[in-house]
């Protein structure tokens, strides 16, 4: 009798052992189809990329202004330095650190919203945070353009010369250069020696190309707003800074006249508005409506 309550008391434990495992196992196949969702919702674009190469939109404007094999920008473009400014704003408020104070009652416009640290937190990257520093400190608020203005260096006023942010292509250059993308030569043009950057790995820009052009053509939405924000800064931002032709030279006609259409479809839109809508970022918008107005 004694034999028969034993071996029944050890059948019951292994039925509450095996009910265990098999609980465990599902709560461990329901943790893992968690964790692939969640890898599924990254960003597609950042598949295969280590911590290194994930670029900031300053580095991803410059590199896409970049000549490939002469290392530098053209002397032409007077509109990448602005660009690089209005990136810097908007990476600190994708990032969480700044906003456009309240619109009050009368609801001010986009463009004379005073722009605010909401937190001053180190970023890890040097530009941004002296970015921060400068916008923190700034007593009373500026506005978007006031502070792309300043940080440019483009500004009558002698006493707010100290706002401007000095050899920032060149020191976004280095960053590319310590991720491994770009790397340092010297070039003679005749009177002087220029430090170049040429390109050395040719994957990470043709995959930010790829990104841009799928953006308007493959993937395009058709809504700003079902759009993946950092990528929407991006491509109004290589436009206000001249570089967005540059992802699409490749293009067959058909494809470039279709991209260059949608792109203008974004420019055309109107910031104010597109501010109100659920889930936005103002200032983004308010550093459109500075290069779009």
């Amino acid at each position: 009798m004694t034999s028969v309550i034993q071996r029944n008391s050890g059948l019951v434990q292994r039925r509450t052992e095996a009910s265990r495992g098999a609980a465990a196992a599902d709560k461990d196949k329901a943790l893992g189809e968690d964790d692939k969702s969640r890898k599924e919702d990254q960003d597609e674009d950042e598949k295969g990329d280590s911590k290194e190469t994930r670029l900031t939109l300053m580095e991803e404007v410059l590199l896409l202004g970049l000549k490939d094999r002469e290392g530098y920008t053209s002397f032409w473009n007077d509109c990448i330095s602005s660009g690089l400014r209005g990136c810097m704003l908007i990476e600190l408020a994708l990032r969480g650190r700044l906003q456009l104070e309240s619109c009050g009652m009368r609801r001010k416009s986009l463009l004379t919203r005073k722009v605010i640290c909401k937190s001053d937190a180190p970023t890890g990257d040097v530009m941004l945070d002296e970015a921060l520093k400068h916008i923190k400190e700034t007593q009373p608020p500026e506005t978007v353009q006031s502070w792309i203005e300043l940080l440019s260096g483009e500004t009558w006023n002698p006493l707010k010369l100290h706002y401007q942010l000095r050899n920032v292509r060149e020191r976004l250059a280095k960053n590319l250069v310590e991720k491994g993308i770009l790397t340092t030569e010297k070039q003679n043009f005749l009177l002087f020696d220029m430090t170049t950057h040429p390109l050395t790995n040719n994957n990470i820009k043709q995959r930010l190309i790829k990104k841009v052009q799928e953006a308007v053509l493959d993937k395009w939405v058709n809504d700003p707003h079902r759009m993946d924000k950092r990528l929407l800064a991006l491509i109004y931002l290589a436009h206000a800074s001249d570089v967005l032709e540059n992802a699409f030279a490749p293009l067959l006609d058909e494809q470039y006249d279709l991209a260059m259409k949608r792109v203008r479809q974004l420019l055309d839109l109107d910031p104010e508005a597109e501010s109100m809508k659920t889930n936005t970022n103002e200032l983004l918008w308010a550093v459109v409506a500075a290069f779009t107005k």
